[in-house]
């Protein structure tokens, strides 16, 4: 019975602490990007703007654009 007397008080203090640190955490902007790390690995490290995969996109995009057109008829 005398260790519950020790225990009961220290479990509270560790959870007030775990309480605290996830606060301070909320707080300091640790889950703000949840989404950014887990993009940014399909991205080459050597492009510091992380725009060669949109540009590589953008120019596919306008080959199958230039590949869809119809072909003028010959001018008789």
């Amino acid at each position: 019975m005398p260790a519950l007397y020790v225990m009961i008080p220290a479990a509270l203090l560790i959870v007030a602490i775990a309480i605290y640190i996830f606060f301070w955490a909320v707080d300091s902007g640790q889950y703000d990007d949840l989404d950014g790390p887990a993009h940014s690995i399909l991205f080459d490290d050597q492009d510091p703007s992380h725009t060669a995969a949109v540009d590589q996109a953008k120019n596919q995009v306008a080959q199958d654009a230039d590949s869809l057109k119809k072909p003028e008829p010959p001018h008789a």
